[in-house]
């Protein structure tokens, strides 16, 4: 009889408790990887699906199995939150961002591109640390591509 296959969560809950207990870093992991922090933290927090070569980079230092790479591997329900306001006080941050200054980052957007959006797929994060006199400051840069709207 096969082993029933590990869910989603139990699989992101055994990487959360690998990678506090040998002291790993997202830019460590990311390394191995080959890819970016941010894509990384999202991808093995069950956000992103890997590629079996992302897991195989990862594989022995987050002692997964082969049937924890392919949950991982699998197609997730991205953005999924548990509420829709989130309480976590840094994420809460960027809704309250998007409730103050969505709008407006919209309108000066299409004013430089015209009526389109920005892509959540073709899309990159950086996290940086800014230094600053006064208390180091978060420098959070989106960059995704335009896509204008069509007519049909």
């Amino acid at each position: 009889m096969t082993e029933p296959m590990p869910t989603l969560e139990q699989v992101v809950t055994k990487i959360e408790s690998v990678k506090v207990s040998k002291g790993l870093t997202w830019a460590e992991l990311a390394e191995k990887m080959g890819q970016s922090p941010v894509w990384v933290a999202a991808a093995l927090s069950g956000q992103c699906s890997m590629s079996a070569d992302d897991c195989a980079s990862v594989k022995e230092v987050l002692e997964l199995s082969d049937a924890e790479c392919k949950v991982l591997q699998g197609y997730p329900y991205r953005g999924s939150l548990t509420q829709t306001v989130p309480s976590d006080p840094f994420v809460y941050r960027f809704y309250e961002i998007m409730q103050v200054y969505g709008m407006a980052m919209k309108e000066v957007a299409q004013e430089e591109f015209g009526d389109g959006i920005m892509s959540a797929i073709d899309f990159s994060i950086d996290v940086d640390r800014e230094p600053d006199p006064k208390g180091d400051r978060v420098k959070i840069t989106f960059s995704g591509k335009f896509l204008p709207y069509k007519k049909f």
